[in-house]
C-alpha cells in the first residue's frame, strides 16, 4: 500500500512538473515570437512607437545560401494602425476624406513601387492588404508585414513558390509582381468604395468586392460603387482612380500596369491640375 502511494505521489510530482516545464517553453517561445515582431515600444522613443524591422531573404546563387538584411524603417510609427480599420463597419469612428484616401493610395503606391523596382534583387511582397499597410500619425502609409516576401532576380518573369497572401486580395496565378499590382487594385477599391473585400454581404451572395465591383461596371451603374461617406468630392479624381485600380486588376497579368506605372498615373491625377 504504501508503494503504491508513493508511487502515485511520484507520478503526480512528475506530472506537474511536466505542465510547468511546457509552461515555461511556451512563455519563452512567446517572447521569441514578440521579439521578432513587427512594431516595437520601448523608452528612447519618447512615448512614441517605432518601427524596427529587418527582413532576412534568401536567395539561391550558385548553390548557395545568401542571407540578405533589408532594413525597413525606422521612422516614428504608427499611431493610427492599419488604414482597413476605417473603412467597413470600423469606419464609424473615423472617417477618411478624400485627400487622405489620395494620400495613402500614392504613398502605399511608392512603397510598393520601390519594393518592385529599386531593390536589388527585386522583392515581391505577396500579401499587399489594408491592414499591412500602416498609418503614422500624418496619415501617411508604411507598406508592412514582409513575413511572405520573397526575392526575384531581375531577368526573371515569376518565382517557384507556393501561392501565398490574403483571400479576397489574392490574384490568380504564379507569384509575380504584377500579383502585387493586383492586390494594389484591391486595396484602390477598399479606399474607393469603403467596403472589405470579404464583406459579409459579398460571402451572403458567394462573392468578392472585385467580382461585385466588375459586375456593375458591366451594368454601367458605376455611381453605386463610390462610398457614400465621401461626400462632395472630385469626380474626375474619384473615377480616373478607379479606373487604374480596374487596370490593376485585369485577370490577364499582362495587361496589368507596373508598380512604377501605377505611381505615375496617381501622381498625374493631382498634377494634372496644377
Amino acid at each position: 500500500m504504501a508503494n503504491d502511494l508513493g508511487l502515485a505521489f511520484y507520478i503526480t510530482i512528475g506530472s506537474i512538473a511536466f505542465i510547468i516545464s511546457k509552461i515555461i517553453l511556451t512563455v519563452l517561445l512567446y517572447k521569441r515570437w514578440k521579439r521578432k515582431n513587427m512594431i516595437y515600444e520601448d523608452g528612447f522613443s519618447r512615448g512614441k512607437m517605432v518601427m524596427f524591422r529587418s527582413l532576412l531573404l534568401q536567395s539561391l546563387t550558385s548553390d548557395v545560401f545568401l542571407k540578405k538584411t533589408l532594413k525597413l524603417s525606422n521612422k516614428d510609427i504608427i499611431g493610427a494602425g492599419g488604414y482597413g480599420r476605417f473603412t467597413g463597419k470600423a469606419r464609424e469612428s473615423k472617417i477618411l476624406d478624400w485627400p487622405t484616401r489620395y494620400k495613402i493610395a500614392v504613398g502605399a503606391a511608392r512603397g510598393v513601387a520601390y519594393l518592385h523596382h529599386d531593390c536589388i534583387p527585386h522583392i515581391i511582397h505577396r500579401d499587399i492588404k489594408s491592414s499591412n499597410i500602416l498609418l503614422d500619425q500624418n496619415m501617411e502609409p508604411r507598406v508592412s508585414d514582409f513575413g511572405l516576401a520573397t526575392l526575384m532576380e531581375p531577368d526573371k518573369t515569376h518565382v517557384s513558390t507556393l501561392v501565398a497572401g490574403t483571400f479576397g486580395y489574392l490574384a490568380p496565378g504564379r507569384a509575380t509582381a504584377k500579383g502585387d499590382v493586383y492586390s494594389f487594385g484591391v486595396v484602390l477599391l477598399e479606399l474607393l468604395t469603403g467596403k472589405k473585400p470579404t464583406d459579409e454581404a459579398f460571402l451572403e451572395e458567394g462573392t468578392k468586392l472585385v467580382t461585385w465591383v466588375k459586375g456593375v461596371v458591366e451594368e454601367r451603374r458605376e455611381e453605386y460603387v463610390v462610398d457614400n461617406s465621401l461626400g462632395s468630392c472630385p469626380v474626375d479624381e474619384v473615377n480616373k482612380t478607379f479606373n487604374i485600380a480596374l487596370m490593376c486588376l485585369e485577370t490577364d497579368p499582362s495587361k496589368r500596369p507596373t508598380m512604377a506605372e501605377v505611381v505615375k498615373m496617381l501622381e498625374q491625377i493631382k498634377s494634372e491640375k496644377l
